[in-house]
């Protein structure tokens, strides 16, 4: 039995403004139609003996993983949530333990869930290929074939062979500088660390309880104490709190007498960790410029720019990345798209808001965008999902007006439940209970006014709600 498990815990600081902390780069469809966590768990399809995927998330994304799994009618074993972010060794321990419990020789394929990979077809037959050499009781890397002297990446040194494609591992190096990476590009025998793993759940718990028991003593009581709540699966916060924060190489790959790697080649693999990775995969005109969205350019060559709200124009520039949101533009150069991060920090640092919501802000139930605001009064558009429902609340501070634009609404105001169709309103005052919830087969949409002394969201009292966020 091979079991897919989705690292998809990140936060994308690198992709911002288009990547926030609440909704980031795994669950953007920066490449096509689906999301990288989507492209995620559909490129595995077609795998032999192939089971349902482990999810390893955090509780703040955990409906966007569900949502995201859902639109492909696939349903995970485990949506695991950690309580705090470890690292990739404990989580994968995690997936592991639990994946032991019904069958400890199941081999878990474990995959980033922010990858980009173009050649899928030759990605499964690798697959494959590398399930061989881990029945083997080898803990398996994927090694790629690098194509240029990239200081961006881990390498991996190949040792002795094994089979066809396939080598025992002699050493893990750390990103190198330029003259260094020259170097084992020109050697030919290095590889870029991708990240991407296949062993043993056995394996991987026995070879970690040697060089890291606490860590695995600590996982172990994390999935013990575990609560089950509603579709996910909650660790022990104390327990998983304890484990050391490290990834698969330093906690268990570079220790391990078992490493293998298999060579990956002409993938098509990108770990899109900058805007200027992203122009690298995706279609490019004939002056070499990725454009998305409303773009008009004149004398432009080699950029990426993309606009999400509102019509961008650029002229006479070229080798820039300029990506516009509705609420912050980033402009740098290809050379410097590394560097966001940077900005990220000191946003972070001035406690501004830009790094961790988009104004489009995703619920379990649907989404809500700022449109305006003042003093004392804030205007949203909400949308609420076919069948959705939000929970039974009041608010001390403010009062609410509620339009519909689009939709059908089902309202509990006091004790009264009314039907609202498009162009009719209500008003809910402050400090009464209501609810709101969509009762038709399409999206509902309407306006939201409202007005007080405090508009934060945090000024909620739940009573009641059926995604578990009553206290």
């Amino acid at each position: 039995m091979l079991i897919p498990v989705i690292l998809s815990g990140g936060s994308g600081t690198r992709m911002w403004p288009l990547s926030r902390a609440a909704y980031p780069k795994q669950f953007l469809a920066l490449t096509g139609e689906y999301s990288l966590l989507q492209q995620t768990a559909k490129r595995v399809n077609g795998v032999e003996d192939l089971a349902a995927p482990i999810v390893i998330s955090n509780a703040e994304q955990r409906f966007l993983v569900a949502e995201q799994m859902r639109a492909l009618k696939l349903k995970p074993s485990n949506i695991v949530l950690e309580p705090v972010g470890r690292n990739t060794a404990p989580a994968v321990a995690v997936a592991a333990l639990i994946a032991a419990k019904t069958d400890p020789e199941a081999l878990l394929l474990i995959l980033p869930s922010d990858h980009v990979i173009l050649n899928e077809t030759y990605f499964r037959a690798l697959v494959e290929r590398a399930a061989r050499v881990a029945e083997k009781d080898y803990l398996v890397t994927f090694g790629i074939k690098p194509t240029s002297a990239h200081t961006g990446y881990g390498y991996i040194r190949r040792g002795v062979a094994l089979e066809q494609g396939s080598y025992v591992v002699d050493a893990f190096v750390e990103k190198p500088n330029a003259a260094k990476a020259a170097d084992f590009l020109a050697d030919g025998s290095y590889y870029w660390n991708s990240g991407m793993f296949l062993f043993k759940a056995s394996v991987y718990l026995e070879e970690l309880g040697k060089v890291q028991p606490t860590m695995l003593e600590q996982a172990r009581l994390a999935v013990e104490n575990a609560k089950e709540d509603l579709d996910f699966l909650r660790l022990e916060e104390a327990s998983f709190a304890a484990c050391p924060s490290e990834s698969i190489d330093y906690a268990v790959m570079e220790h391990t007498a078992r490493a293998a790697v298999i060579e990956a080649v002409d993938l098509g693999w990108n770990d899109i960790g900058s805007w200027s990775a992203l122009a690298e995969v995706v279609e490019r005109d004939e002056s070499g410029n990725n454009l998305v969205g409303d773009v008009l350019t004149e004398n432009v060559r080699n950029c990426y720019i993309r606009a999400e709200s509102h019509m961008v124009a650029a002229i006479g520039v070229e080798n820039l990345v300029i990506v516009e949101t509705a609420d912050a533009t980033l402009v740098t150069t290809k050379d410097h798209a590394q560097d966001v991060k940077k900005i990220v920090e000191r946003l972070n640092r001035d406690g501004r808001g830009e790094t961790m919501f988009h104004r489009r802000v995703f619920r379990p139930w649907g989404s809500y965008e700022g449109i305006d605001a003042g003093d004392r009064f804030q205007v949203k558009r909400i949308i609420v999902n076919p069948g959705a429902t939000l929970s039974l609340q009041m608010h001390y501070h403010r009062a609410e007006h509620w339009i519909v634009v689009k939709g059908t609404a089902k309202v509990t105001n006091g004790s009264k439940e009314i039907l609202l169709a498009e162009n009719q309103s209500t008003y809910i005052p402050l400090g009464e209970t209501h609810r709101l919830e969509n009762p038709g087969k399409v999206p509902l949409e309407l306006i939201e006014v409202q007005s007080g002394s405090y508009l934060g969201e945090d000024d909620i009292v739940r009573f009641d709600d059926q995604y578990g966020r009553t206290k």
